[in-house]
């Protein structure tokens, strides 16, 4: 059976609907950095999302090819994640989604290296005729952070997202969002296919104790 990382990392991928303190470790993610409305119809985010999952399935997919990667093992490609914030600085603003900063993420399986990675955006690039150099190996360690469910539309994240700051506050903790540390989404549903009140997202915000 293949290997899910939502089913065997539960802590990081179904935690419950109420706030709670998490550790997260160091992992390897796909990365593709932009800017601007994730919801223009072919914009930035959009062609982002091409490149992605361009390079997980050529690595997903290597396995019936003629080369085969050392240590590989069949897994499920994990959630589509981000990292969020803002051009100008503060809190996010979903009324302007414009000023949007965003790095789109898929995780990487370990047995995938630098190597693995560099043959997956050739052979990526000679199968589809297409630039793949926006894509980048993203080598990150989240430390500690307060996670929480969110259920229901992506405008209405701002009302978890408070709870998750008071209860980071009853937890001597402050939130300690900055140039190197992001307000975190993991996308459970595919908003094509499940409408908004029924979206289960994964809120992670990075944190300090005080």
């Amino acid at each position: 059976m293949a290997f899910d990382f939502k089913k065997e990392y539960r802590e990081f991928y179904l935690p419950p609907a109420k706030p709670g303190l998490v550790e997260i470790p160091a992992m390897d993610f796909i990365a593709v950095r932009g800017k601007g409305d994730p919801n223009e119809p072919g914009g930035e985010y959009q062609r982002a999302m091409g490149l992605l999952y361009g390079i997980a399935f050529t690595i997903k997919m290597s396995k019936l090819g003629d080369h085969p990667l050392e240590g590989y093992f069949d897994y499920v490609v994990p959630p589509l994640e981000g990292f969020w914030w803002m051009k100008e600085g503060g809190t996010m603003d979903y009324g302007h989604k414009e000023g949007f900063c965003w790095i789109s993420l898929i995780r990487l399986p370990d047995f995938v290296t630098k190597a693995h990675f560099d043959w997956a955006m050739e052979e990526a690039a000679r199968k589809k005729k297409q630039d793949f150099s926006p894509v980048e190996l993203l080598h990150y360690e989240e430390g500690l952070c307060v996670q929480c469910m969110h259920l229901g539309s992506y405008d209405d994240e701002p009302t978890t997202l408070a709870a998750m700051e008071r209860f980071a506050g009853e937890q001597g903790c402050v939130l300690d969002i900055g140039p190197e540390r992001f307000h975190h989404e993991i996308y459970l549903s595919d908003p094509r296919r499940v409408p908004p009140e029924r979206r289960r997202t994964v809120l992670r915000v990075p944190v300090r104790r005080k």
